[in-house]
């Protein structure tokens, strides 16, 4: 590979990782061509990518980006893994993915400019997609006017209910 290609890849990978809301630092040691493509398959369905890219290019595309902050992790067998949308349905592809196939280490990520460990990505990859959390939200919201018109309609009830029986004992009284 000639310079202007390792260029390229280092400019394109940095665009990337300036647009990626979370990195993931994998390692893939083990992993042959065939299930790194069924990964790479069940990612992009899950709105991301898998880079599999050289140490010192994924070094170089890292700088200026959120991605430096584990710069340190890029030895052996490195690759990453993107997401530009929703983070947690790529989480859940590669924490599934690791269960299956235990050649696939997820080592650490990078989550709105923060560092996250593997026990922040697992728990991350247990909360439901944004749909749900968005369908569950809505229901709250929409739960507390309506706990408000029960309570205010409780009110005139109970009042009717008290005329109801002082006119009943003033009936039962003459």
């Amino acid at each position: 590979m000639n310079i202007d290609e390792k260029k390229k890849i280092v400019d394109d990978l940095h665009k990337r990782f300036l647009r990626s809301k979370l990195i993931v630092l994998t390692d893939y040691k083990g992993l042959d061509v065939e299930k790194i493509n069924d990964l790479r398959r069940k990612l992009l369905k899950a709105g991301g990518e898998f880079k599999v890219v050289k140490n010192s290019l994924l070094g170089r595309a890292a700088n200026e980006t959120s991605a430096e902050l584990i710069k340190n992790g890029f030895k052996g067998p490195s690759a990453v893994a993107l997401s530009y949308e929703d983070p947690v349905p790529l989480v859940k592809v590669l924490a599934e993915f690791e269960k299956e196939h235990k050649e696939l280490e997820i080592q650490a990520g990078i989550f709105d400019g923060k560092v996250i460990g593997l026990s922040e990505i697992k728990k991350l990859s247990s909360l439901p997609s944004r749909d749900v959390l968005l369908g569950q939200l809505l229901s709250v919201i929409n739960g507390v006017p309506t706990s408000l018109v029960t309570a205010l309609s409780d009110i005139p009830r109970r009042l009717v209910n008290l005329l109801q029986a002082v006119r009943d004992q003033k009936e039962q009284s003459a």
